[in-house]
């Protein structure tokens, strides 16, 4: 993502819809997932034992391009996608619990990523992946735990400007996501890694669309008997975090072999979680009518 004006639009709008998360839920809410033991340990299993596990497998059985293998091996790696929250609204999620799933992830990631991307790296011949605790810290905090933090402070000392800024804030994170959605398809389209995506491959593609369907499997089988906290668990399992991705890829001397990729992945990623939500919310939605 070379283009600044474009990269400060990413980072404006993950700021806002994480200022409106924290804006919108009190330290208790976005916390408590932590005083939910089964609840977290499913949760967890899911997002950063199964999903990598799955990956491992594919890499394992299939005989994949080394870029192919590594771009898999980073997004298995990069847990808590800063959209996780936004996602999972769409599909009808319970937000108390997908705010704190995402917090949770985001907190973890900075010693599960560099773990994961240490044990692939060790079965699998998957060149230049290297990364410390303290980049992956240094990434997450800003786009994600800043505009969290500021929230809660806005809340805690300024309560009458919340009431103020809740709505507007949610109403713009809103607008700038469905904008910045609509950007990134039209120049995902248009750019070369698009069409080297486009050259991947019968069966990379095959992997990928395996890759995300498992992990929305897992993710809604282990979300338990609420339909609300199955969306969120499996919207949570797939949506890997592509900027932190990104990130990891410019760290390699290998990155643009593994760039498309990613590409691949947000766009086949998008073609089966958007059914699925569109599919859990009109169920949620039938069964508090019906």
């Amino acid at each position: 993502m070379d283009n600044p004006i474009l990269l400060m639009f990413v980072t404006m709008t993950i700021f806002s819809l994480m200022l409106a998360m924290g804006v919108s839920h009190s330290f208790q809410q976005l916390t408590s997932l932590w005083r939910r033991p089964e609840l977290l340990l499913r949760s967890l299993l899911a997002v950063i034992v199964l999903v990598p596990l799955v990956v491992g497998l594919l890499l394992w059985v299939f005989n994949l391009s080394p870029a192919v293998a590594t771009g898999l091996a980073v997004l298995a790696a990069a847990p808590g996608a800063p959209l996780t929250y936004k996602r999972s609204q769409m599909a009808g999620g319970d937000p108390t619990y997908s705010a704190s799933l995402q917090l949770t992830l985001v907190l973890l990631a900075v010693v599960i990523t560099p773990l994961i991307l240490a044990i692939f790296r060790a079965l699998f011949e998957l060149p230049g992946l290297r990364l410390t605790p303290f980049e992956v810290a240094r990434q997450v905090a800003r786009v994600t735990f800043l505009p969290v933090i500021t929230g809660l402070l806005i809340q805690r000392f300024a309560p009458r400007l919340t009431d103020v800024i809740i709505n507007p804030l949610r109403m713009l994170a809103n607008i700038l996501f469905i904008v910045l959605f609509v950007v990134l398809i039209i120049l995902l389209v248009l750019s070369p890694d698009f069409r080297m995506m486009l050259n991947l491959g019968g069966l990379p593609s095959v992997v990928i669309i395996i890759m995300v369907g498992g992990s929305l499997a897992i993710g809604h089988l282990l979300g338990g008997p609420s339909r609300e906290q199955r969306s969120v668990l499996a919207i949570a399992s797939v949506a890997r975090n592509v900027g932190l991705a990104l990130f990891i890829a410019e760290l390699s001397d290998y990155a643009q072999s593994f760039i498309p990729t990613l590409f691949a992945y947000m766009i086949f990623g998008s073609i089966v979680a958007v059914p699925y939500s569109v599919w859990t919310k009109r169920r949620m939605t039938c069964a508090k009518n019906g």
